[in-house]
This record gives C-alpha cells, structure tokens and sequence, in this order.
C-alpha cells in the first residue's frame, strides 16, 4: 500500500496550520514542501494501513461511514482510491468530503491518493457497512 496526501498551501496560510490540518488525518512516514514558481505543496506519504489510523478512527468517532464509503467508492479506479477533504473543516479536527474540492473548498482541498493490491477490501477495512449507524463485521486491512 502506498498512500500519498497533498495539499497546496496558499500564500495567505500559515504552513503549520496546513500540516496540523493533513497530520489531524494521516500519520506519515515523511512531509515535504514542494515549491514551485508560484506555489507551494504540502506532501505527505506512508506505506501501510497504520498511516490511515487517525483516519479509521475520526471516520467511526464522527458517525461517519456510510458517507466516506460512498466517497471512496465513487474515487476508486483500478487499484487506486482518491478523496477529497476540505482542508479549513480538517484544521478545525472534522472530516467533511469534497465532491468539486476547487468550489467546496476555498483554501483549496486536502486529495488523498491511496494506491493498494485490494480496494475493496481497503474500503471494507476504512468503512465497513452499517446497520442503524453501527459498523458490522471486522475486516483486517490489505497489504499489511
């Protein structure tokens, strides 16, 4: 599993809150800032379902998993999962999805790249189904 997290950090943000906002979701291997003429990239990646534990937690904590799936599903491609998280709401400590990140989120939005043997079994793992709210069964996570 390979997992990368990128974000642009705009000239009016302060680089620390933007890292807050991505390690608030994602425990990675290494960070980066990527800077080019006019702009900056925050990059951040990992290598094992261990980097998405703030993720799987923050994801049951907020009662939230039927609407990640539903994100996760609809970015998947091939062995390739794509999401996006409004960058000010996971500053802030909450996960909401972008459909369209360039008009749901001003700042510009937090894309996860996630890149696995096994999707299905990824998004099982991240989002099980519900019943009444409640995640049912326990799926181990792929690529370990």
């Amino acid at each position: 599993m390979e997992v990368e997290v990128r974000t642009e950090i705009r000239y009016t943000e302060n680089p620390q809150k933007v890292k807050k906002a991505v390690l608030n979701f994602f425990s990675p291997d290494s960070v980066k800032v990527e800077e080019y003429r006019d702009y900056k990239v925050l990059v951040a990646r990992g290598k094992s379902p261990r980097c998405l534990m703030k993720l799987y937690s923050a994801l049951r904590t907020q009662r939230i998993l039927d609407a990640a799936r539903k994100y996760m599903k609809s970015g998947s491609i091939g062995n390739t999962i794509v999401f996006h998280l409004h960058k000010q709401a996971a500053y802030a400590g909450a996960i909401s999805f972008c459909s369209i990140p360039e008009r749901e989120s001003p700042l510009g939005a937090i894309t996860f790249i996630i890149v696995t043997n096994d999707v299905k079994r990824l998004i099982n793992w991240l989002t099980p189904r519900t019943v009444e709210g409640s995640p049912v069964g326990k799926t181990e996570p792929p690529d370990p």
